[in-house]
């Protein structure tokens, strides 16, 4: 399949790929011969090449990162091609790493906002104490960026037009014994139990200062807060019990909906899990606590809305 959209993530794909690997070989001289002590020519020069690549990565990361939306868009673009799709879930589902590739890109989306973070901290101090480390984490994310490029661009080479695809009912169905099935057949209670829960629980770590188990309880928020909307909340967006789709809530029918809701937990959750990567400065630390909390409880009031609303509106429960 060619569309403009598909031709677009490849030619991004490719400057990413470019633009990436030259920051990765800048990366390894770094990491391999800074020395901040030494008054060689060669420490001079690795010097005035970091400070390159260091921004040559960040506008890369960043660029990176907000192309997630961009492929979501595409996704949604390519259900209108492939028979049985009602979503981009149909086409997810269209190919066997279709879903690696989202997870991955999701875990990308805070590995790589992490470095652009990281970096910005080293940056406020003059020493630049995080240099070495920032360039190493880099040579990390950039086997996961590369690993991310070359699932996509053969994911849209192997995605045929002509193949018949479920749709998302069927994909987030409760019985076909999958273990998506598994989790949407658990008892509500427990899973809303549990979300509330861990919010609490994060409130309680930040009264206490403790940035480790404040970003541990973000860690675990952000997998039941998936869990339960697909589970739950999503049901009563739809006001329909057996449609549990995470993708449509993106669709315009439903007012956009997911990319706040989606935005609101990104921001929160990494905000959270931050704090227990890296040592900021008191008044920054602050800052991310303030900003961890006041997302997450966006998304919380967001989605608890829409059940308290149809009960007030129905007098009965999905």
């Amino acid at each position: 399949m060619i569309t403009p959209e598909i031709l677009t993530i490849t030619i991004l794909d490719i400057l990413f790929f470019l633009f990436g690997s030259i920051g990765f070989v800048i990366a390894v001289k770094i990491v391999l011969f800074y020395d901040a002590s030494a008054t060689t020519h060669r420490q001079y020069t690795l010097e005035k090449q970091s400070y390159l690549s260091a921004t040559i990565i960040k506008f890369l990361l960043l660029f990176k990162t907000l192309s997630f939306l961009f492929f979501i868009y595409t996704l949604n673009k390519l259900s209108n091609f492939l028979p049985g799709a009602m979503c981009a879930a149909g086409v997810v589902n269209a190919l066997k790493i279709g879903t690696p590739l989202l997870l991955l890109k999701i875990l990308n989306l805070y590995i790589f906002a992490f470095w652009i973070v990281l970096h910005n901290e080293d940056l406020e101090y003059e020493k630049q104490p995080y240099l070495k480390v920032k360039f190493l984490f880099y040579i990390f994310a950039y086997f996961l960026l590369l690993s991310e490029i070359v699932l996509e661009l053969n994911y849209f080479y192997l995605l045929d037009s002509s193949s018949v695809v479920d749709c998302c009912g069927s994909i987030f169905s409760t019985t076909d014994g999958s273990y998506m099935a598994y989790l949407l057949s658990l008892d509500f209670s427990y899973q809303l139990g549990a979300f509330y829960l861990l919010f609490v629980v994060m409130v309680f770590f930040y009264l206490l200062k403790n940035r480790y188990l404040f970003a541990l309880a973000n860690l675990l928020f952000v997998i039941v807060s998936l869990i339960t909307l697909i589970s739950f909340f999503g049901t009563y967006i739809y006001e329909l019990p057996t449609h549990h789709c995470p993708f449509c809530l993106l669709q315009s029918d439903y007012n956009y909906i997911g990319y706040f809701l989606y935005l609101f937990l990104f921001l929160g959750t990494f905000n959270g899990i931050s704090l227990g990567l890296l040592a900021f400065e008191k008044e920054r630390q602050k800052k991310k606590y303030i900003s961890a909390l006041i997302f997450n409880t966006l998304y919380l009031l967001c989605v608890s809305y829409f059940p308290l609303a149809y009960y007030i509106k129905n007098g009965m429960w999905l």
